[in-house]
C-alpha cells in the first residue's frame, strides 16, 4: 500500500512535492496503488517513485519525470503524458488505453504486456525499448513481416 504521507504530500500540490523529492533525494516515494484519478500532477517530479497498481485515470502527467518510475499494472487510461520523460521506466502491464503518448521518451522503457490501444503515439522515442506483448498498434512490431509490411505500406503484402 502506499506511503500515506507520499499520497498526502503529492495533493498539496507539484510545487510542494517538487520541493520536497529536492530536499530529500535519497528516498523513494511510495504511491503504490494510490488513487490519483484526474490528478495534476504536470511537471511533478516522480523518478524512481513505486506508483505499480495505482490509478492515474485522466491524470495530467505532462512534462512529468518518471524516469525510472515503477508503474507494473498502473491504470493511466485517458492519462495526459504529452513530453513526459519515461526512460527506464517500468510499465509492464500498463494500461495505457487512449493515453495521451505524443513526444514521450520512452527510451529503455519496459512495456512489455502494457495496452497501448488508442494511445496517441505520436512523436514518442522508442529506441531500446522492450514491447513484448503490449497490445494496440504496437502489437507485433517487432516480428520481421510486420516491421517490412510496415515499412512497404500499410497495404503491401510481405511474401
Amino acid at each position: 500500500m502506499a506511503n500515506r504521507k507520499h499520497v498526502a504530500l503529492l495533493k498539496q500540490g507539484v510545487e510542494a512535492w517538487n520541493a520536497w523529492r529536492r530536499a530529500h533525494p535519497r528516498i523513494r516515494p511510495n504511491l503504490f496503488r494510490a488513487d490519483l484519478t484526474r490528478a495534476s500532477l504536470s511537471g511533478a517530479d516522480l523518478r524512481r517513485t513505486n506508483l505499480g497498481r495505482a490509478s492515474l485515470r485522466y491524470a495530467d502527467l505532462c512534462g512529468a519525470q518518471l524516469g525510472g518510475a515503477d508503474l507494473y499494472k498502473a491504470d493511466l487510461r485517458g492519462a495526459e503524458l504529452l513530453g513526459a520523460d519515461l526512460r527506464q521506466a517500468d510499465l509492464h502491464g500498463a494500461d495505457l488505453f487512449g493515453a495521451n503518448l505524443r513526444r514521450v521518451d520512452l527510451r529503455q522503457a519496459n512495456l512489455s504486456g502494457a495496452d497501448l490501444t488508442y494511445a496517441n503515439l505520436h512523436g514518442i522515442g522508442l529506441s531500446t525499448a522492450d514491447l513484448t506483448q503490449s497490445l494496440g498498434w504496437l502489437e507485433g512490431k517487432r516480428r520481421p513481416e510486420v516491421i517490412a509490411r510496415q515499412e512497404m505500406g500499410a497495404g503491401a503484402m510481405v511474401r
